[in-house]
């Protein structure tokens, strides 16, 4: 009865996840044109080519520099919204709700909607600011490395700044009353409830917020491609745009299968490193 229940879900990893993922690794181990097919195994050919693409070390560091920024911005007003809506108020129900819209917004939708008020010849942001005394001249949001980074991690932190309040705010109602009520009588300030009782048992939200803002950030292709399209000069070029290029652009299945596994991989390990340190930093387990 049991393989019975199983089943079902078995057959739809096996097919979609644990399959793809095989022909991605025997993809990596060969020469693989786009429109030819399997050209034989070419092992370590693709993996060290990767270093040798101009685009690799650039590409990695703007991830990384993307994905610190998003993950500190992401969590820390997740949180701080969190603590703002988790007590019941005449308006509170509200602005739960209107906080949570954006993330029934498509990603794709959501960077078009961005790319509008970014772009020069719909800029509607400038004028506005411009009316408002703020500014002298119009900005140039995806104009240089450095504005095209700050604007697209703007759109990503207003569109999941929701979803990262749902779960800390999950994580706030689960946590006893009574702790709170202790401590008051107790004579704690808000500072030290929230060092001492808050956050340390907000640590499995919290480990579940960072490895998703994580694994998320380093995967970040759509909204990039979108607003930038790598420029200027491929300096907004993401890991999984490199991908992309590498697969659809020079047609180069091979090499881009090779990044894949190497971001897999990448990915496993950041993950296990935090989730193992957060997990054992949890009150009550050992190291």
């Amino acid at each position: 009865m049991g393989v019975a229940y199983a089943a079902p879900t078995a057959v739809f990893v096996a097919v979609f996840f644990i399959t793809p993922l095989l022909l991605v690794a025997r993809m990596s181990l060969s020469s693989w044109p786009l429109l030819t097919g399997n050209g034989g195994l070419n092992f370590p050919k693709n993996y060290l080519s990767i270093w040798k693409n101009a685009l690799f070390g650039p590409a990695v560091v703007f991830t990384i520099e993307y994905t610190l920024i998003v993950t500190v911005l992401l969590i820390g007003l997740g949180l701080g919204l969190a603590l703002l809506v988790q007590e019941r108020g005449r308006w509170v129900d509200m602005l739960r709700t209107v906080i949570l819209l954006p993330v029934s917004l498509g990603l794709a939708a959501a960077s078009l909607l961005f790319w509008g008020f970014y772009s020069p010849s719909i800029r509607p942001i400038n004028p506005i600011l411009e009316q408002l005394g703020l500014i002298h001249d119009p900005i140039s949001f995806l104009g240089t490395s450095l504005s095209a980074l700050l604007s697209t991690s703007f759109l990503i932190v207003w569109k999941y700044s929701g979803l990262y309040m749902l779960i800390f705010l999950v994580g706030l109602q689960a946590i006893p009353d009574d702790l709170f009520e202790a401590a008051a009588l107790d004579g704690a300030s808000r500072i030290q409830v929230f060092r001492h009782i808050t956050l340390p048992l907000l640590r499995p939200s919290l480990a579940l917020a960072l490895i998703l803002c994580v694994t998320g950030s380093l995967l970040a292709f759509d909204q990039f491609y979108i607003l930038t399209k790598g420029a200027p000069d491929n300096s907004t070029v993401t890991v999984v745009q490199l991908i992309y290029r590498e697969a659809f652009q020079k047609q180069n299945l091979g090499t881009s299968a090779a990044i894949s596994i190497m971001v897999l991989v990448a990915l496993l390990v950041l993950n296990a490193v935090q989730f193992r340190y957060l997990r054992s930093s949890e009150p009550g387990l050992k190291r």
